[in-house]
């Protein structure tokens, strides 16, 4: 085999288990969060946490939650369950499936420039909705910003039908590098576009990455038999097979985007920079995230979605408790080191130019209780896509308008009652999400009879510990660290961080292998094997792509 054969077969070749799609996953996650850093770094250098970066993140409410409710809504509770169904009852030439995507990306490109161009028009009107602390000249930033970015939702729609489509097919590789081409774009807006347009780059910068992130996947979609073709039929069965899925995920959705909104609103009250401050941190938080939850919870869809059909459920619950205590594993440890670290990690990731050190302790105190939600962000992630499979976005509405109400309700108690700034924000939303995963658990238990909590539980016990010493250790490393190297440069800061960091982590791995650990079992015989394939490359090479 050529090796173009072999990179193809590579790009284009077929995840076979969740773990191995997590893989993949993964590590293009982890590429594409650490350009996402790079972002941030850039943002922070030239514009601090300033009137600037506050209207840019404000702006993004209105076409986040465009891009939000209809698309997320459609492609994990209505997309791929129902292509995967049609397409895997198809014929050969997989017809009836193609004309859905078809159908579905010419009616979405439609609705979506409609909605926009209203949008646009009516933006002076709702800028004051999401930002009323915001007057005068930053108003009128915030106005521009949006205005502008509104383009990006109908660029993102059709990427994500793109990528929904890879996903079902259990094509992740390609799929999984469109964020990094996202966050590409961004950083050209910032660094090439604003000497030139102004301030406007930055929303320019948002545009060229949504363009990016349609771009890369177009290739893989045509490898896999799409081809374009004008069916515009609203009344089409799978179609509204899709919406009828979609809509009470749309307004789950909804809510949790009227929490987020709410939350700019309140954080658009406070000190200048507590908007700017507030997305800083959920991005630094979302760091990990982006790695464990999506990577996970993604690639367990379309095999829940397979198992739902077939009406598997003890095979569907075997996978949500192995996904769940492989997604603990590791968030766990990635959670302390947040926790423990956070002032080095805000320092290192943002700490230049305009960014000084008022920032940076707001930036850190507020991930620090950001961190303590992450283990309830992945879990639920993954808990909702169980419903998702089983064809019920009911439940996941009602769990998340409870959960929105609880952290309003929170939101403005920390806030105004009890003075805590920006930080009350995050512990808000680190209760609401908790209370969160524990309510899908609860009902995803009453509904399958069971998630096997015996295995869950004794693996968050081992976890527990392993966790309880690797912060142990990283406290006693900072302190070692800290006279030997010049804590006032960036790199005597990254030096301790990375060095205690990584000490901890090495006695988070012994701990787990003195305890036994199932999970940390898994992750090494994962990568041994993974380590195998590579070197029998260039003698076999069937396997490539298979993972």
């Amino acid at each position: 085999m050529t090796k173009g054969a072999m990179i193809s077969k590579l790009i284009n070749g077929q995840s076979k288990t969740i773990t191995g799609a997590a893989i993949i996953l993964g590590a293009a996650s982890l590429a594409s969060r650490l350009l996402g850093l790079a972002r941030d770094r850039v943002l922070a250098h030239y514009f601090g946490a300033g009137p600037i970066m506050d209207s840019y993140y404000a702006a993004f409410k209105i076409p986040d939650m465009l891009y939000t409710l209809s698309i997320i809504g459609a492609l994990s509770a209505g997309l791929i369950p129902i292509f995967t169904k049609i397409y895997l009852k198809s014929g050969e030439d997989k017809k009836e499936a193609w004309e859905l995507i078809n159908n579905t990306i010419n009616i979405l490109a439609v609705a979506l420039a409609c909605v926009s161009f209203i949008l646009i028009l009516v933006t002076p009107w709702l800028v004051p909705l999401i930002a009323p602390g915001f007057d005068g000249e930053k108003k009128e930033m915030t106005i521009i910003f949006t205005r502008i970015m509104l383009l990006s939702p109908i660029l993102l729609g059709l990427s994500a039908v793109v990528g929904g489509v890879l996903q079902s097919l259990k094509n992740f590789f390609i799929y999984s590098l469109s964020p990094i081409f996202y966050n590409v774009g961004i950083i050209i807006g910032a660094v090439a576009l604003v000497p030139v347009f102004g301030y406007k780059g930055l929303a320019m910068g948002v545009i060229l990455g949504a363009f990016l992130h349609l771009l890369i996947q177009l290739p893989s979609l045509w490898r896999a038999g799409f081809r374009y073709s004008p069916i515009f039929n609203w009344r089409d069965q799978n179609f509204l097979m899709i919406i009828r899925l979609m809509i009470p995920r749309t307004l789950g959705l909804a809510a949790l985007q009227l929490n987020m909104v709410f939350i700019t609103a309140i954080a658009s009250t406070l000190s200048v920079g507590a908007v700017t401050i507030f997305n800083y941190a959920y991005n630094l938080q979302s760091f990990s995230l982006g790695i464990i939850r999506v990577s996970f919870a993604v690639a367990a869809l379309p095999t829940l979605s397979a198992l739902a059909a077939e009406k598997n459920w003890q095979g569907m619950i075997k996978d949500i408790s192995s996904v769940a205590r492989q997604m603990l594993f590791f968030i766990i440890p990635l959670s302390i080191i947040f926790l423990m670290l956070r002032a080095q990690i805000v320092r290192v990731a943002l700490g230049s130019g305009a960014f000084g050190w008022d920032a940076t302790i707001r930036t850190a105190d507020t991930l620090a209780f950001f961190s303590l939600s992450l283990f309830a962000q992945c879990l639920s992630m993954l808990l909702a896509r169980a419903f998702y499979a089983m064809e019920d976005t009911k439940t996941p509405l009602k769990i998340g308008v409870v959960t929105v109400i609880v952290n309003i309700v929170l939101s403005l108690y920390f806030t105004r009652s009890l003075g805590f700034g920006v930080e009350g924000l995050a512990l808000a939303f680190t209760i609401a999400w908790i209370l969160n995963t524990a309510l899908f658990w609860i009902f995803l238990r009453f509904r399958l009879g069971g998630l096997d909590e015996e295995n869950v539980l004794r693996a968050v016990y081992k976890m527990s510990i392993a966790a309880l010493l690797m912060g142990l250790a990283i406290q006693g490393l900072k302190y070692v660290i800290a006279p030997i190297v010049n804590m006032e440069t960036f790199l005597g800061i990254f030096t301790q961080g990375a060095a205690a960091g990584l000490g901890g982590l090495a006695v988070y791995a012994l701990a787990g292998l003195a305890l036994r650990s199932h999970e940390m079992q898994v992750f090494i015989e994962t990568i041994k094997k993974r380590l195998v394939r590579r070197a029998n490359l260039p003698r076999d090479v069937s396997g490539i792509g298979e993972v």
